[in-house]
């Protein structure tokens, strides 16, 4: 869906000065359908009195673009197929996964029910059978109960079997259900930012949005520096303070950036429209602010100190290469005590 990053990705196409106001003069002589149906659609929200935020932007995109031409609108969506996520889709097979899975642990449940039930059946059968034995005045009479108690457990037991087979038959598929959910996961618990799994996969969306539209955009990776990590020997220690950083890098981060786990307490930021210099400059920024933020354990103040890493994403460089690229940069910056950042030189 088109937003305002599609007219300041105008504005610099034009050289424009991005924190300039975006009006509907700002965009002279659109070269092509979207600048011209942008310029329409801003147009509009202006006229209407309405403040062009990207929640009324999409609104009167799609509004707006109902009443084009179909050769339009198809010329259109395939531009802006490239920024599609299907992200609906996948929330739906989620659900669906999901409800499955609920269904096969209230199967569990009720099995686990009803061998409880049995389970007491049988201690009653005993005990009955026991007092009818303290009755019994012959031999022969306490084998007929032994006998028919037997074949009480027997028929019962054979019961259980057949349940507790059908509970590890739920209990293999409810595990298979939960597995695959946490493939589907895009979120890191642990941290509160996205996984490895969703960055790579905005990482690779990133890449052919550059490939299309020829913006710039960049990649940081961060991590908590090894000097600060060996100076506390706790390990719940250490993981309160890369939440910490995780907290921070939310603090700074812009509505349009991606902050994401990348695994073994390493952070990925990806700067969507930012070139090498603003990252760098957001690096500088980001180092400042973590360094000023003193962690107290204990009666001991820890100054956090902090490894990154920078790299310019770009269409010809793959994903994996670029993130390999930028965490050498973070190692190399760690170090080396007096960077705050290392640029990766792909």
């Amino acid at each position: 869906m088109a937003t305002l990053s599609d007219l300041k990705r105008l504005q610099r196409q034009k050289g424009v000065d991005e924190g300039a106001p975006i009006s509907a003069g700002s965009l002279n002589d659109p070269t092509s359908d979207l600048e011209i149906f942008a310029k329409e659609v801003l147009t509009a929200l202006i006229s209407d009195n309405l403040p062009p935020t990207p929640n009324n932007f999409a609104l009167y995109f799609d509004r707006i673009l109902e009443d084009k031409s179909e050769s339009l609108r198809r010329q259109i969506g395939s531009i802006l197929e490239f920024e599609e996520d299907d992200q609906d889709e996948k929330s739906i097979e989620l659900e669906k996964t999901l409800k499955q899975g609920f269904s096969s642990v209230k199967s569990i449940l009720q099995l686990s029910a009803t061998l409880y039930k049995n389970i007491s059946l049988m201690e009653k059968i005993l005990d009955k059978r026991r007092e009818e034995i303290k009755t019994i005045p012959s031999l022969a009479g306490a084998n007929d109960i032994i006998t028919s108690l037997g074949n009480d457990v027997g028929k019962l037991s054979g019961i259980l079997k057949k349940q507790v087979v059908h509970m590890k038959s739920i209990y293999e598929e409810t595990a298979t259900i939960v597995k695959q959910v946490e493939n589907e996961t895009i979120f890191d618990n642990q941290y509160g930012v996205y996984n490895k799994r969703y960055l790579l996969a905005k990482l690779e969306q990133e890449r052919n949005l550059i490939d299309e539209f020829k913006h710039k955009s960049s990649l940081i990776t961060v991590r908590l520096s090894k000097q600060t990590s060996n100076s506390i020997q706790s390990e719940k220690a250490q993981q309160l303070m890369i939440r910490t950083v995780a907290r921070l890098l939310l603090k700074t981060s812009r509505r349009s950036d991606i902050v994401a786990h990348y695994g073994e307490g390493i952070f990925a930021m990806v700067l969507k429209h930012t070139d090498i210099e603003s990252a760098k400059r957001a690096s500088e920024r980001l180092f400042d602010l973590v360094s000023s933020s003193n962690f107290f354990l204990a009666e001991q103040e820890i100054q956090l100190r902090i490894a990154i890493g920078v790299a310019e994403l770009t269409a010809s460089t793959g994903v994996e290469q670029t993130l390999i690229c930028t965490l050498n940069a973070m190692e190399t910056a760690d170090k080396e005590p007096t960077l705050r950042y290392m640029a990766c030189n792909q």
